[in-house]
Parts: structure tokens; C-alpha cells; sequence
């Protein structure tokens, strides 16, 4: 399927080429600079100059917006970067966890888990089908530095049982969502996706961002960025 082609209805991504003009991807960068070097995987909050990137009018949070309206707002931040030091795989799965502020039971809201010092829940899955995850590309990411793979539609089917997982990929087919410096990737947040090592290691940070639009209910709270 040619990437040009997926839609974010029928396939449940969609790519805003070079969203983010060199000056302004500079400009990012500079804000990510001085967070801790040498993790796959760093939670942000509270990262100074971020917030104006992500409203539903900034360079980020328009791409969200343009889908989810302008109401929507960003409920969680991580800075992946894969390296030779960190050149991890990721099998198949759905994102099925929210980040919020503490723990209130809430009918519907289960399994409970503490990623980073955040507490996360497992959510309806209807309130997952209404979110959307930016991937936002500060490095080139060709077949051979890891590009994230999705199973196009997978997003239409609910919550998917772990046993059901290969066939549904099979089904589905794979796309390897390729990208330059600047291109964010739109996606529904439950799409089916995974990620090999890369074959030729070198920096592959994304910044990934969850949007959503309105409140949690029973008190909870979204942890926000």
C-alpha cells in the first residue's frame, strides 16, 4: 500500500509531510536538548517551550486538530531514540494504557501500573478509539533505522486478543511508515503496530505525542504534558 494513500478513517494513519519546516524542527530540537541523552524512552512533563508546539494551533497539535477538532489537547509526551546503544525490537501490540495523575477507581478503568513515576490505567476502549498518537521525526528514518510498522485497519477492530494478534497482521498487511526530519505521522492511537532493531543503528528520535478531547471521568485526571 503506498504511503502516500493511507487515511487516517480507512487505515488509521496518515502522513503531514515536512509539518515542521527546518527552522521550526531546530527549534524543537533546542527545547529537547537538554533533556537526559541515553534513553529509549523518556516521559516528558513540564519540558519548557514544548507546550506552544503542541496546542491544537502550533506546528504539532494543528495535525491533531485537523482530525480530532480544535478542542483536542496533548495527555502524554515520550522522546524515543533508538541508537546502537538502545536498538531494541517491539512485537505487535496495541497502546492500551492512559497516563493520569493518581489512581481513583473508576468503573471500566483497570489494571493499574506505575511507568516513570506515572500511574497508568487501561481505559474503555471506545475512549482509546477516540484518541490519536503523533509521531513527530527529528532524524531520517529509512527501511534500515527501525521505521514503525502498522497493520493498516487494524484500528476498526476493537480490542484484539494477544492470540489473534498474527492473523489479524497477516490480514491486515504491514506498512513501514518511512520518514525525513520534520514529517509527523498521525495515527489512531489503538492501530496494531511494532518496530525490528534497526538494521544500520544511528539516532532515531521521535517525539510522540497522545491527543485527546475532553475530561476523564469520576475525578480522574489526565497526567498531561
Amino acid at each position: 500500500m503506498a504511503v502516500q494513500h493511507l487515511t487516517l478513517p480507512a487505515d488509521g494513519a496518515q502522513l503531514f509531510r515536512q509539518a515542521l519546516k527546518s527552522d521550526r524542527l531546530h527549534q524543537l530540537e533546542e527545547i529537547l536538548s537538554d533533556l537526559p541523552p541515553d534513553h529509549a524512552g523518556l516521559r516528558l512533563r513540564g519540558v519548557k517551550g514544548l507546550p506552544p508546539f503542541l496546542a491544537a494551533s502550533g506546528d504539532i497539535g494543528h495535525c491533531a486538530a485537523s482530525v480530532l477538532g480544535e478542542a483536542c489537547r496533548p495527555v502524554r509526551a515520550i522522546l524515543f531514540d533508538k541508537t546502537a546503544a538502545t536498538n531494541w525490537a517491539l512485537g505487535w501490540h496495541q497502546d492500551r494504557t492512559i497516563a493520569v495523575k493518581a489512581r481513583v477507581p473508576v468503573d471500566g478503568f483497570e489494571t493499574w501500573s506505575v511507568k516513570s513515576g506515572m500511574q497508568h490505567v487501561e481505559p474503555p476502549f471506545a475512549l482509546l478509539s477516540g484518541m490519536v498518537t503523533l509521531r513527530v521525526h527529528l532524524d531520517p528514518v529509512p527501511s534500515s533505522n527501525a521505521p514503525l510498522l502498522i497493520a493498516p485497519g487494524s484500528h476498526k477492530l476493537g480490542r484484539i486478543p494477544e492470540e489473534d494478534v498474527k492473523d489479524v497482521v497477516k490480514r491486515c498487511g504491514t506498512v513501514a511508515c518511512l520518514a525525513e526530519p520534520g514529517d509527523i505521522w498521525l495515527y489512531a492511537t489503538p492501530i496494531l503496530h511494532a518496530s525490528d532493531a534497526a538494521i544500520k543503528p544511528m539516532h532515531r528520535r521521535v517525539l510522540q505525542v497522545d491527543f485527546a478531547v475532553g475530561k476523564l471521568p469520576g475525578g480522574l485526571e489526565w497526567f498531561g504534558v
